[in-house]
């Protein structure tokens, strides 16, 4: 066991140095994504609407598993900072192993029920026949794509966002080259996207375990399944996942909302909701380096410095939510009119931006205190959190569906209830653990 060290950087210059990669690699899972959307669409519309159903099943099944990232992250910081790098080497290891398992019961399970999942969303003819093939070959990348989530997350809790940024943007341009050669040259079509988008992702996930694997044995660690430290990281990953569905079930619940409400609404939501995603990544990076930072300080047992690291980030996540509201609110009346013609759409995406932009603090605030607790590995109280949340969001929900709403007054009112009633509704749960002390726990594990 070496001694914990401690990084003599000032705290804001050790915050950017996590969280400006971290952004960078946070980009990459939607660019894979736009650029198989790009090259599909050049094949014709059915191709593309296929495409585009497979892809969403790709995205929301992965999309669910991205705890493996934020699960791993905290575990490994803390043996970290505890200066057990063997430990840490170790837990990363679980991560890996619980990834591989996972991802290949989920392409199994892709390719027994895939395609009667997508009959049940309405997919048929020619399109159907396309998100299948999309889905079907899609199907073995999947364990590369968790692999790559927790070797992302064992490189982020060991202080490093850089080398995820350098791979993520390696597969980009892989896949793009892979893409294009295979849809159109080769004529793989919609089939080439996904073994293009699997092989580079089997690609990225080589990388990683390259870097790491010698780390592994240089620290003596075993590479084979160790059952107690793969259920400890189940555990772990499974609270975490709980957490997960509970955001996914509010977006989903919200679209849901908007769908009733009419094609209008549904459109203009769905801009909003793009916008609001993509400056999330601005925030999300923070809440990475808070993840990585406070979880190897709890581990150095220097508890001081993960409250100030606490209310430093909190300040981080209350001016960039300024910065990107006022973003928004500048560009709002502008920007409506280059995603639609319709004049309605345009007046009412405007009108929901300016909500968003209001909320942005308060989406800043949120998302450094969810970094916050899921690196001092608070894991069972951010579950339960997100259930609460839910259970207060769902009657704001009904209520706002209720109403028989129209044009812009539904839109606004939707946007009142997610940024306002959902993401107040996190701000309330999460400030109230943080204020406490309970999740301050020092050591090399929780």
């Amino acid at each position: 066991m070496s001694a914990p060290t401690t990084d003599p950087r000032p705290l804001p210059r050790q915050i950017l140095a996590l969280a400006v990669p971290a952004l960078g690699a946070l980009v990459a899972e939607p660019l894979f994504l736009l650029a198989d959307t790009a090259i599909i669409g050049r094949l014709g519309v059915d191709e593309l609407a296929g495409a585009a159903l497979g892809i969403t099943v790709m995205h929301t099944v992965t999309g669910l598993m991205i705890f493996l990232a934020y699960s791993t992250t905290p575990t490994v910081a803390r043996y970290v900072g505890a200066g057990r790098m063997a430990k840490a080497l170790a837990a990363g290891r679980d991560g890996l192993w619980l990834s591989l398992i996972l991802g290949a019961v989920l392409a199994a399970a892709g390719v027994a029920f895939g395609e009667r999942l997508l009959g049940a969303m309405g997919s048929d003819g020619a399109m159907h026949s396309h998100a299948w093939d999309y889905l079907l070959w899609s199907m073995p990348g999947v364990p590369a794509i968790l692999l790559v989530f927790a070797a992302t997350g064992v490189l982020r809790g060991m202080q490093d966002t850089t080398t995820p940024l350098i791979v993520a943007g390696a597969g980009f341009g892989a896949n793009i080259v892979l893409n294009l050669v295979l849809v159109h040259p080769v004529g793989l079509g919609v089939t080439g996207a996904a073994v293009g988008t699997s092989i580079a992702q089997w690609g990225m996930a080589a990388v990683y375990l390259v870097i790491i694997l010698p780390r592994l044995r240089a620290q003596g660690v075993p590479l084979g399944v160790d059952p107690i430290g793969l259920r400890r990281s189940f555990s772990i990953g499974s609270w975490m996942m709980l957490r997960t569905v509970s955001l996914r079930a509010a977006i989903v619940a919200t679209v849901l909302v908007a769908t009733d409400l009419g094609a209008d609404t549904l459109a203009a939501h769905q801009v909003t909701f793009v916008v609001f995603s993509t400056l999330a990544f601005v925030l999300d990076a923070l809440a990475i380096a808070a993840q990585a930072l406070i979880g190897k300080e709890l581990g150095a047992e220097r508890l001081d410095v993960a409250r100030r690291l606490t209310r430093l980030m909190i300040l981080w996540g209350l001016g960039f939510g300024v910065i990107t509201g006022a973003l928004i609110a500048v560009l709002a009346p502008f920007g409506a009119g280059l995603f639609t013609p319709d004049p309605q759409v345009a007046s009412m995406i405007t009108a929901a931006l300016f909500v968003v932009a209001l909320a942005q603090p308060i989406s800043g605030y949120v998302f450094v205190l969810d970094g916050v607790l899921m690196g001092a590995g608070d894991v069972r109280y951010l579950a339960i959190a997100g259930l609460v949340n839910l259970a207060l969001y769902l009657p704001a929900l009904w209520w706002i569906a209720s109403r028989g709403l129209t044009g812009v007054e539904a839109v606004v009112w939707l946007w009142i209830g997610y940024a306002v009633v959902f993401i107040g509704a996190r701000a309330l749960t999460l400030g109230l653990r943080t204020a406490s002390d309970r999740w301050m726990i020092g050591g090399e594990s929780r």
